[in-house]
């Protein structure tokens, strides 16, 4: 395959990604909402509150059940908590949460 096409097929593909993700979610930085999950031991307080690996307290069909929905809980959970994070740090955290466990588009 030659560089021109590899490119194209590669900017098809990106482009695909990018309508797939919802706009509030398009511009975060998911390498930092992971960071940030892992430090901030976020599975860990789930599991805490749910039975397993925390990861059944994601239910795409209950009441979070949008984008703005979701980034809105991240936001709960950093008030709550009193854990400082800025609003980018949020969207950050929602945006891994929606593409490992809601898949909002």
């Amino acid at each position: 395959m030659n560089k021109l096409l590899s490119g194209l097929l590669l900017s098809s593909l990106l482009s695909f990604a990018w309508a797939q993700t919802p706009k509030i979610f398009q511009d975060a930085d998911l390498k930092l909402g992971e960071k940030l999950i892992a430090e901030n031991k976020c599975t860990e307080c789930h599991a805490s509150k749910v039975v397993g690996d925390g990861s059944a307290i994601y239910k795409p069909k209950g009441r979070v059940n949008a984008p703005g929905v979701l980034r809105g809980m991240v936001e709960q959970c950093n008030t709550e908590l009193n854990m400082g994070l800025f609003p980018e740090e949020v969207t950050a955290i929602a945006a891994v949460l929606n593409r490992d466990y809601y898949r909002f588009k």
